[in-house]
């Protein structure tokens, strides 16, 4: 995914890359099928937005800049994002060992992992996909994965000394979010990050609620047929992947991270991002996977039941590339975006901002 830092620096015309885009996007619909949104920020001009395909299929509705897709694991960074607002009102530290926030935790397992931990998986806290067993026949919650923990007394690693990534830690971090503001993972996200951003048409979702605009997910079998695939036991889960976004919403948020809002993310990265052994320019930290080069890249992909995207940012270039999908394992289509991007170089706007919101609003 680095590749695409070749962007910077590459010369192309608007109308070349629009066609080009726009007939990859073509190519990627079966009849009234699942779709893609695809969006290209550079140098802060909107130089692509485009979508195709159906956000659900039986009603043919079909998916534009509005359709809110579920983001999986792209989710992470507004978790990360909840926890350093609570830490910017002196609520809690990034150096808080669990036992302060959960004291049913075994202390051998509590005392020993850090907030700090979980959001850069280095706490070695064990995945809750491998602690449920064949008798779990409903939508886990992180409710559930706290009980799955409290027993637990042993780590994969000694924290903090490797990364393992673990959706287990950010469901912890939206119970922390819950427990030390008082109110509900998403009611607190609403509050207190989408809504003074102006992110109207992003929320965590809650079962048996009705959402407009909300993509459903999909699964299409090599055969070529589409199946729903909207839930699994473990897509209920809120703070490792339930979130919700649309393309619009996401330019908005790459727009006020742009703007250090709600706070400064690359200043507060720099200070805590895990380093990986292995690749000492590259790292995690705070729902990011981050490449330490000049200019720092910033990327993370999302894969649940039904959904595949993929974000990129450049910030010191204000670049942004988005894919959002209602289709499953479709991140090779990423792929083929990627492609076009890098053999077409000076990108140029496509669209206003002005013009943007006239379409959003």
């Amino acid at each position: 995914m680095w590749l695409f830092l070749s962007l910077v620096s590459s010369s192309i015309h608007a109308q070349s890359l629009a066609t080009q885009l726009d007939h990859l996007l073509a190519r990627q619909i079966l009849g009234n099928g699942p779709g893609v949104s695809i969006g290209v920020i550079h140098k802060g001009n909107i130089v692509y937005a485009g979508t195709a395909g159906m956000a659900q299929v039986n009603t043919r509705e079909k998916i534009s800049l509005r359709t809110r897709f579920r983001m999986a694991s792209v989710s992470k960074q507004f978790t990360a994002m909840g926890v350093l607002l609570l830490e910017e009102e002196g609520k809690l530290k990034l150096t808080d060992p669990l036992s302060q926030f959960f004291p049913e935790f075994r202390p051998e397992l509590s005392s020993h992992i850090t907030l700090q931990h979980l959001l850069t998986h280095t706490s070695g806290i064990r995945d809750y996909e491998e602690l449920m067993d064949s008798t779990w026949h409903r939508q886990i919650l992180d409710e559930d994965v706290v009980k799955l923990l409290q027993d637990q007394t042993q780590t994969y690693f000694k924290p903090g000394t490797q990364f393992r990534y673990s959706n287990s830690g950010f469901c912890l971090l939206a119970m922390v979010v819950q427990r030390v503001s008082g109110q509900a993972y998403g009611t607190f996200m609403n509050e207190r990050l989408f809504r003074p951003l102006g992110l109207k048409e992003t929320f965590v979702y809650e079962a048996g609620k009705a959402y407009p605009h909300r993509a459903l997910g999909y699964t299409v079998t090599k055969e070529g047929k589409v199946q729903e695939s909207d839930q699994s036991l473990t897509s209920a889960t809120r703070g490792d992947g339930c979130v919700y976004t649309s393309l619009a919403d996401y330019f908005r948020w790459h727009q006020a991270l742009q703007q250090g809002k709600p706070l400064d993310l690359i200043k507060k990265l720099q200070t805590m991002a895990f380093t990986f052994s292995e690749l000492p320019d590259s790292g995690y930290g705070l729902g990011w996977f981050i490449r330490r080069t000049s200019p720092i890249e910033l990327f993370h992909s999302g894969t649940t039941s039904g959904f595949s995207n993929v974000v990129i940012r450049i910030p010191e270039k204000d670049v942004l590339l988005v894919m959002f999908s209602n289709r499953a394992n479709h991140h090779a289509f990423f792929n083929e975006v990627l492609t076009v991007l890098q053999t077409e170089p000076d990108l140029k706007p496509q669209m206003n901002w002005e013009t943007f919101h006239r379409l959003t609003n």
